[in-house]
């Protein structure tokens, strides 16, 4: 998962353009922590993943890679 989930992440924020420090206030974790997410340290737990594929509309399928 880490590969395209760290890429999607980033595109996804990117996208609309926000920093790390925007979007972890939304889902509820530092700036750091999307840091390490999107550098491919950690992973999120299913409870983030599930904030971020509903704030950016997109299915966990996507986001963790499995569908295009």
């Amino acid at each position: 998962m880490t590969n395209i989930f760290k890429e999607r992440l980033k595109e996804l924020r990117l996208e609309k353009e926000m920093g790390h420090r925007e979007l972890g206030k939304i889902i509820g974790v530092s700036n750091g922590t999307i840091s390490t997410w999107e550098n491919g340290i950690n992973e999120p737990k299913l409870s983030y993943l599930i904030k971020l594929a509903v704030f950016f509309d997109v299915s966990l399928d996507y986001l963790t890679g499995r569908e295009d």
